[in-house]
């Protein structure tokens, strides 16, 4: 990048000062040999340049997407919008087609048999679907979708991200699509209100930044829905955590311990809570609290919430802490909080301290330390004036298990850390680690290498699995002395 700028080797040396002729020796000797320090950088990846398009397909590409608006404004001058909504899919498609090949007729335009099925998908999708996201949303490797105005769209695969040819036309194409998201679930967004948290057909969390906040076009971000639940055999299998620390997670969740799902956005924190909650007993009435509805619970006893924000008029909230205080009157054996951010934490600690017992929630937090200094905080800006120690005498009586999980450099997801909460020594809340991720380097394709292994400490709650039937072999908190997985 920016190469044609720079100077070439010999020009720029041509325009050195000149140097005194004894000096002359050193002066070359120390231009040739590289800084000491340089030699312990890795060479900067370099874009590229394969990722430009070419002139000829970028503007055959406008040309189609200039065909496309054009035919779209007609489509919905012809098509009765009404009878839409009942519509079969097969017949949907066929008029458009047909719609679409007179339209080309009259205007003159020629087109390809490729051009004209693709120019009809296309269609299909802005009339029914979500435009250019539509193919995506189909695209079952995708986990992410970013949009970063109209002419960059990012997707995540793997935990990688990779920038895709998918387009819209300019900012006008892809408002239209974003009124037609947020209309669908009673929501509005413009310059008045330039952000909004949506929920798609599917499941998929959808969230959107407007101009003038967002400043070079609008900004859309979609957590897509998996339709298949990952249990805890295909979490292991991945490598997210070890047998072990199932055997273990498995009976800390059915002696009813509380437990905190801690990580970072994007880190896997709800996949880790939907396996979790597989290891509850069929017969326990469940409620979930959720901003957005992810949970992808199997029992047969579930009470699904959702919060709601207010209105154009400013009214008709339902907060997370509305929901868990109702929560707390229809006789539940667990809460599910699908993420505690707020107020709600302390209606929630003390839900886990009144009798509902293996009550589980995420908070956003670094390690389970960092995820106690988060609890904390919470509680202060709810405006609870309460001191520090009786705060923290709260949380150690009320949190049983922390489990942290992080998304690596790598992409990979992992389960870094499983901590207990033992109680109080003095003023701090004492905790101690049972299984980690221990990291012992990384390979030239930036992949981590480490592996998994319990700490040696025995587990605070022993007596309490072997009590419930879950007696644990002592061997499962030794600690792993093994080659490098």
């Amino acid at each position: 990048m920016f190469s044609k700028y720079r100077k070439s080797a010999a020009k720029a040396a041509l325009e050195q000062p000149k140097i005194a002729k004894e000096d002359a020796a050193k002066s070359a000797s120390s231009e040739i040999a590289p800084h000491p320090a340089s030699t312990m950088r890795k060479p900067l990846k370099m874009q590229s340049g394969d990722t430009v398009p070419q002139d000829k397909e970028r503007k055959r590409k406008e040309r189609m997407g200039e065909i496309k608006v054009e035919l779209h404004r007609s489509l919905l001058e012809n098509l009765n919008l009404a009878a839409l909504e009942n519509a079969k899919e097969t017949e949907l498609r066929a008029e458009i087609s047909s719609i679409a090949g007179e339209l080309l007729e009259e205007k003159g335009i020629v087109l390809n048999r490729e051009d004209r099925t693709t120019l009809n998908k296309e269609l299909y999708d802005e009339v029914k679907g979500l435009g250019p996201l539509e193919t995506l949303l189909k695209d079952d490797t995708v986990n992410d979708i970013l949009v970063n105005g109209p002419h960059q769209i990012f997707v995540e695969r793997d935990g990688n991200l990779e920038l895709t040819d998918v387009t819209f036309k300019d900012e006008k194409h892809l408002m239209r699509i974003i009124d037609k998201i947020v209309s669908a679930v009673g929501r509005r967004v413009d310059e008045s209100n330039p952000y909004v948290d949506a929920r798609l057909e599917d499941g998929s969390r959808f969230n959107a930044m407007v101009p003038p906040v967002a400043v070079d076009g609008s900004l859309v971000s979609i957590r897509k829905f998996k339709k298949d639940k990952l249990g805890i055999d295909d979490l292991v299998g991945f490598g997210a955590f070890t047998e072990e620390m199932a055997a273990y997670l498995q009976a800390a969740v059915s002696t009813r311990l509380n437990i905190i799902v801690s990580g970072g956005t994007g880190s896997g924190k709800t996949t880790a809570l939907n396996a979790l909650s597989s290891f509850i007993d069929n017969e326990e009435r469940i409620l979930t609290i959720e901003d957005t509805a992810e949970l992808q619970l199997q029992q047969v006893h579930v009470g699904r919430m959702e919060s709601r924000p207010p209105n154009v008029e400013g009214k008709g909230e339902v907060s997370p802490r509305d929901c868990l205080k109702n929560a707390l009157r229809m006789r539940p054996d667990r809460i599910i909080v699908g993420e505690t951010r707020g107020e709600e934490v302390i209606d929630m600690l003390q839900a886990m301290n009144t009798g509902h017992d293996g009550s589980m929630t995420t908070i956003h937090a670094n390690s389970a330390r960092d995820g106690i200094s988060r609890l904390e905080n919470m509680i202060a800006m709810a405006g609870i004036d309460m001191p520090l120690k009786a705060m923290r005498a709260q949380i150690s009586s009320a949190v049983n298990l922390i489990v942290q999980v992080s998304r690596l450099q790598d992409g990979s997801r992992r389960m870094t850390s499983i901590t207990e909460i033992t109680g109080m020594e003095g003023d701090v809340i004492s905790m101690q680690e049972i299984f980690k991720f221990q990291r012992v380097g990384l390979t030239p394709e930036n992949k981590i290498l480490g592996h998994f292994t319990a700490t040696g400490v025995r587990s605070h709650y022993s007596e309490r699995f072997r009590m419930w039937g879950f007696d644990l072999p002592a061997s499962i908190y030794e600690p792993i002395n093994t080659e490098v997985q």
